[in-house]
């Protein structure tokens, strides 16, 4: 499918049947990078009694932590695209070997054309209908992502995931929701409200507590609990994702420049921007203020550089944060500048942003 236009958290199909989510705004020429998510059982199993996703024509298995990565390397390496600012070969997909293209939006629609067919569509369509009515946002906005994008959720046990399109309207549907929340007779509640969310679950952060965690998850307002006990019997997950419209998008990407690894720092900073924050990659302009670890250049950083999801949307604008991670320096024949980049790394687990509060 040549000169199709994608972007983060839209979904790219193979021929061999693996199922790859586009990850973020910034791509090599006629390629899109991507994390592999699912795949046919006709190439991959897995004994993870979470993975297996029935409801298309054939099964499918969510991967796990590196499994998608492995598949990729050891069988697919024509998924393995070079990223020259990184000097690395990453997972992606180049265009003309893109079978089908899956976007969030248009399969809301088809579902909503449809009419909901089980308890969870139905759930699905009475969050869609309370949210959008509340916030004036538009449903064109919204988007389904994950198991319903792709046909394979499960009534009982799957989530209702929405995108939502724009920085405005992802705004409206933050400050909403603060306000459903916090009513008690909004059907909607922050999935965050206790500790207690945490339980039974593996902690791995090292620097990053548990209770930190579930601090910031809060406030962030886009991870909610919608109580559907009286049509199906369940208390479901919904979850409300921000991606950028198509013209707040700006593709980073640039053959002549490098990236060059500096070392691991870990730096006091103020927040100075945090627009691009709710959106992965998250994007937060600092002012450091005083390097507790590493390099003593860190204190020329000017931002922070996330991939991971758990900080996403994780700190604001004048706030004080403490920040770990690989120090880079970004290298163009017209400027350079230094970053610290939150992502997938030998030291994963020992990465943080936080607030201090």
């Amino acid at each position: 499918m040549a000169n199709i236009k994608l972007r983060d958290r839209d979904a790219i199909q193979s021929a061999e049947g693996i199922i790859f989510r586009v990850f973020g705004y910034s791509h090599p020429s006629s390629t899109y990078l991507c994390d592999a998510e699912y795949a046919s059982s006709r190439i991959f199993s897995s004994t993870d009694p979470r993975a297996p996703r029935e409801g298309r024509s054939e099964l499918y298995y969510k991967f796990y932590n590196d499994e998608g990565m492995k598949l990729v390397s050891k069988k697919y390496p024509h998924y393995l695209v070079e990223h020259e600012m990184l000097g690395l070969r990453l997972v992606g997909v180049p265009q003309n070997l893109i079978v089908e293209a899956r976007q969030p939006q248009p399969r809301l629609k088809e579902l909503l054309k449809k009419g909901p067919t089980d308890h969870l569509l139905a759930a699905m369509t009475r969050v869609l209908d309370i949210v959008s009515s509340k916030t004036g946002v538009s449903k064109d906005s919204f988007g389904v992502f994950g198991s319903m994008l792709h046909g394979f959720h499960h009534p009982k046990y799957s989530d209702i995931d929405f995108t939502i399109y724009g920085k405005e309207e992802n705004h409206k549907i933050r400050e909403t929701n603060a306000q459903l929340y916090a009513d008690p007779n909004s059907g909607l509640t922050n999935e965050f409200t206790s500790e207690d969310v945490m339980k039974g679950k593996r902690w791995l952060f090292t620097n990053f507590a548990v209770d930190d965690f579930v601090w910031h998850q809060h406030r962030k307002f886009i991870y909610g609990l919608y109580d559907d006990r009286k049509n199906s019997g369940r208390i479901i997950k919904a979850e409300f994702e921000p991606v950028k419209a198509w013209n707040e998008i700006r593709n980073e990407y640039d053959p002549e420049a490098r990236i060059i690894q500096k070392g691991w720092v870990k730096l006091k900073a103020r927040v100075t921007a945090d627009d691009d924050g709710p959106f992965i990659p998250s994007v937060y302009g600092i002012e450091p203020l005083e390097v507790l670890s590493g390099s003593r250049e860190a204190i020329e950083t000017k931002r922070v550089f996330s991939y991971m999801e758990e900080f996403r949307q994780q700190v604001q604008r004048d706030e004080i944060i403490i920040v770990e991670g690989n120090l880079e320096e970004v290298k163009s024949p017209n400027s350079s500048f230094l970053q610290v980049t939150l992502t997938y790394c030998p030291r994963y687990w020992e990465q943080v942003l936080k607030a201090l509060h």
